[in-house]
């Protein structure tokens, strides 16, 4: 018998990495070596434990996912990452997949959709929705460039506070959800302010629910 395929789960919800971890061990092919709700207990751990593929949220406190795939890839280039989030994959799908990540899941889909993703990446393939892969394939064919858009200068830290206040959440909700002060969620607002050259906070909320009406 080959050797069970080593998985990894990041993620800050105890329930979701349990029932994650009870969907990929049912399958004889897998075995979970590890679990941690941070980006930094992850950064310590998976290098130790060398798991084939890490499964990671983007929504952790401190290090957010997507910085956790680009300081893990740096290091393991050879790691498979899968994002299971909770976020929309038409906004954050295309920052995972540039970010080294090779599929992207919602959380809503997952249940043994999971199984599915993690041998597709394991076997050298990308997963992605129908709708998103398609629609990355269309951006690339036509050359389609990100540059001129005001939201590409946003951190990924930014764009989810951008989008969490497009969403109407209030800053004390926002820092709860994120595990960050209400103070560094007001930087965070007035960087994106900054960047996207907005004058008050409600041209910032406009603009922000305006993004996710008509990304969603």
């Amino acid at each position: 018998m080959a050797p069970k395929k080593r998985i990894y789960i990041v993620d800050d919800h105890p329930l979701m990495r349990k029932g994650m971890a009870m969907t990929l061990q049912a399958n004889v092919e897998f075995e979970v070596c590890g679990q941690s709700e941070t980006a930094e207990q992850a950064l310590t751990e998976i290098p130790n434990l060398k798991p084939d593929v890490a499964v990671i949220d983007i929504s952790l406190p401190g290090m957010n996912g997507i910085e956790l795939i680009k300081h893990l890839l740096s290091q393991m280039e050879n790691l498979k990452v899968l994002v299971v989030s909770r976020h929309d994959e038409e906004l954050y799908a295309e920052r995972a997949i540039r970010a080294g990540a090779k599929g992207y899941l919602m959380k809503l889909e997952a249940g043994d959709v999971i199984v599915s993703a993690v041998r597709q990446i394991l076997n050298g393939g990308i997963y992605l929705s129908d709708k998103i892969g398609s629609q990355l394939i269309m951006k690339l064919a036509s050359g389609q460039s990100t540059g001129d858009n005001p939201l590409e200068l946003l951190s990924d830290r930014e764009l989810e506070v951008f989008e969490l206040t497009g969403k109407g959440e209030s800053t004390k909700e926002i820092a709860e959800r994120l595990h960050v002060s209400v103070k560094t969620v007001d930087t965070y607002r007035a960087r994106i302010k900054d960047k996207m050259d907005l004058k008050s906070a409600n041209e910032l909320l406009r603009r922000a629910v305006q993004w996710v009406d008509d990304s969603i």
